[in-house]
């Protein structure tokens, strides 16, 4: 069991298709303007089928996009530069996910950032619960997994007071200056969030960054 948090916070979904931007906006979708990263200047990126698998869809993937992610995603999308390259990917229902990755300078640059996205991560149901009063959030962590330079795994449930309620896992990783990002999200609680598959998610992602 991780440490948990019981905050009051604002309507932002916690599904990846809320953190990508609001509920119900499919995560593989990509904005025109958007330029796909050529293959050769950025770390491989998770496939499909190295997602927690869905019991009833397969996985959809979007190209490997440079920039950041449009709409930003909510937690960690303040902190990420303009360098930043992500993938979104999707199911035919309302599970969504996104691996977002930074090649910093240096190696200690990368250790900043790394450090600045698990604070972002740890303080959002506390931002959100300044944004606005009427979701109550829970978050979690789930600890640091043995990887590289490390990468810690973490969740947030919201309920709204009209109804709905929405589990998010998020993940930050680091591979020398490379550090990767990844997030996934479906309707439902913790007893829905699939954490196990989502740590060996974590750890492909990071493996595979070059």
């Amino acid at each position: 069991m991780g440490e948990t948090m019981q905050i009051r916070a604002r309507g932002i979904r916690t599904t990846v298709a809320a953190l990508a931007a609001v509920a119900g906006v499919a995560a593989v979708a990509v904005p025109a303007a958007a330029a796909t990263a050529p293959a050769s200047d950025t770390p491989r990126f998770l496939e499909p089928a190295e997602l927690p698998p869905h019991p009833t869809s397969p996985w959809y993937a979007g190209p490997v996009t440079a920039g950041q992610p449009d709409p930003l995603p909510v937690c960690v999308g303040e902190a990420l530069p303009s360098i930043a390259t992500h993938r979104s990917y999707g199911t035919e229902f309302d599970t969504n996910a996104q691996q977002i990755t930074v090649v910093e300078r240096t190696e200690q640059r990368a250790k900043d950032f790394a450090a600045l996205l698990r604070k972002d991560i740890a303080g959002c149901a506390e931002k959100l619960m300044e944004q606005d009063p009427d979701l109550t959030a829970t978050q979690k962590s789930y600890g640091r997994l043995n990887v590289e330079e490390g990468a810690h795994v973490y969740g947030l449930h919201t309920a709204s007071a009209w109804g709905s309620s929405d589990i998010g896992l998020f993940s930050v990783g680091r591979d020398g200056r490379t550090v990767t990002v990844v997030l996934w999200g479906q309707m439902g609680n913790f007893q829905h969030a699939q954490v196990a598959d989502f740590k060996k998610t974590t750890v492909t992602a990071v493996n595979k960054l070059y």
